[in-house]
């Protein structure tokens, strides 16, 4: 049973509540370069993104930003660090939510930012990392790090909501995933949505472990409303690994891809076919379920529960369509055949 949150707008895109799970990534390339940043934008957009953050860490970036914010109808969101003035430089360059540690800022200039979101009416995402926690935090918790974590998130935001402003996107987030779990259980209780993810997860194949562990335990206990799979890696690489994710626990619409692990049986090139047809199936927003298989073993049984499947062995591919064999074509034409009939069957209204 999912959480109900407050509901929260960011330009098109309202998370919490009941609404569906948004993806979120970052660009990596400085705003100030425009063209590759509006690049990125549209990249991850058509892979699946519903929101994109963009760093904004000087004047020079706000300019930048606010020609970003023109040219694109994307939901954007501005990173700040340490100086409160780019937050509110950056809802006036047309910002549609403000991402701000509080901790990097004085509470003085903390209230500044929050007037100015409340003026604007624009969403505060408000966050503490495993890596600063805040050390009086630390010890009235007893060094219990995420109940620190909790109680300081907690005060920031008792102290916004005196202000009467309750536009918020929470996050806890921690390079270490038992913390990142603990702490969102805990900061899941304020009744705001959360921003999920593990912060500083590394490179894709552990990123992804990482990520899936995380995001993945909390999803399933009902606790999220927006998600990013941090990955040093392409901005793409993060969106489709959150839709995956989402598609893989029923989440999210989109296609569910099988395919087997190979043994001693397989006498077809499986990875680059199943590479294939994925790359090729990914961005189908239908909920189908498609199987590749590569040998005769477990091709009738896998496929049978798919809408297309097929199964090679020995120069041939047998082909499946809602668990009924129905063709068989040699190897060699075999990929191309196959994407017609995806393209068919998505077609068929």
């Amino acid at each position: 049973m999912r959480n109900v949150t407050r509901e929260v707008a960011i330009r098109n895109i309202a998370i919490g509540g009941k609404n569906p799970i948004a993806i979120q990534s970052m660009t990596n390339v400085p705003v100030t370069d425009v063209e590759a940043t509006l690049a990125q934008i549209e990249r991850c957009r058509a892979n699946g993104c519903d929101i994109m953050r963009i760093a904004v860490p000087n004047a020079a970036s706000v300019s930048s930003f606010a020609e970003v914010r023109l040219r694109t109808d994307m939901p954007l969101v501005a990173d700040i660090h340490f100086d409160y003035r780019l937050a509110i430089a950056a809802m006036e360059a047309g910002a549609d939510k403000i991402r701000i540690n509080p901790g990097n800022v004085t509470l003085a200039q903390l209230d500044k930012v929050v007037d100015c979101a409340k003026m604007h009416n624009i969403p505060l995402r408000i966050g503490v990392n495993g890596g600063s926690v805040n050390k009086d935090a630390l010890k009235r918790a007893e060094g219990n790090k995420e109940q620190a974590l909790f109680d300081s998130l907690q005060e920031y935001v008792r102290r916004i909501e005196a202000r009467a402003f309750y536009n918020l996107v929470l996050s806890v987030k921690s390079s270490d995933v038992r913390e990142t779990v603990k702490a969102n259980r805990l900061i899941s209780k304020l009744g705001y949505p959360l921003h999920l993810g593990v912060t500083e997860a590394g490179l894709i194949r552990q990123g992804l472990v990482k990520n899936s562990v995380g995001i993945g335990s909390l999803l399933l206990e009902g606790i999220g409303d927006t998600v990013r799979v941090s990955l040093t890696s392409d901005p793409c690489d993060e969106v489709q690994a959150a839709k995956d994710m989402l598609i893989a626990l029923g989440l999210r619409q989109g296609v569910t891809f099988v395919s087997c692990p190979k043994c001693g049986r397989c006498s077809i090139d499986l990875e680059n076919v199943a590479q294939e047809v994925y790359d090729y199936a990914k961005n189908i927003d239908r909920n189908i379920k498609i199987a590749v298989m590569g040998c005769e073993v477990n091709g009738p049984g896998e496929c049978a529960d798919a809408d297309l499947g097929i199964a090679g062995a020995n120069g041939k591919f047998v082909f499946f369509k809602h668990g009924l064999r129905y063709k068989t074509v040699s190897e060699k034409d075999a990929i191309r055949q196959f994407k017609e009939e995806i393209d068919l069957l998505t077609n068929d209204n």
